[in-house]
């Protein structure tokens, strides 16, 4: 990968693809395996990118789906990961990415989601528009806003079971 290509096309989206990571992530080992493996696959797919999206609609889908299949990679390989039952309530702290209590404690609530529900808020987080989450998910626009709305009650809900 040339160094041209990661400062212009990966770089600055480096937040977004970070987020992505930390939601599909606990630990900084993971976190950092998942975000070379998302840049690298940017890098690979550059050619598959027909401008039908714009280059970060492109960016947060292939994110997504490196995290979504290294997670199933993950779980079909036998490793444990997290169920909902048994999430851990702090994350590996190894430096910067993982300092703030706050975020963490709302990475962690995001990690009790579904796979489909994590990648729904964290757009919905990027002030993404409906369309463009519809867009991002292969959904239908319409009923991004009530999905929206449930899930920021489940994440209430459980920051105030976990935290409070």
């Amino acid at each position: 990968m040339s160094n041209d290509f990661y400062r212009t096309s990966i770089l600055p989206y480096a937040a977004v693809i970070i987020k992505i990571c930390r939601a599909y992530t606990a630990s900084q080992e993971d976190f950092e395996d998942y975000y070379q493996e998302v840049c690298l696959q940017i890098w690979r797919s550059r050619a598959n990118f027909r401008g039908q999206c714009s280059w970060s609609t492109w960016v947060y889908r292939v994110a997504l789906n490196v995290c979504l299949t290294l997670l199933r990679r993950k779980k079909s390989k036998g490793h444990t990961y997290f169920s909902s039952d048994a999430l851990p309530d702090v994350v590996t702290v190894e430096n910067g990415a993982f300092a703030d209590e706050q975020l963490n404690q709302l990475y962690v609530a995001v990690r009790h989601l579904s796979e489909v529900d994590r990648a729904l808020i964290l757009l919905y987080l990027e002030e993404k528009s409906y369309g463009e989450i519809a867009e991002v998910l292969g959904t239908n626009v319409n009923n991004i806003g009530v999905r929206i709305n449930r899930i920021k009650e489940r994440l209430k809900k459980i920051i105030n079971e976990r935290f409070n």
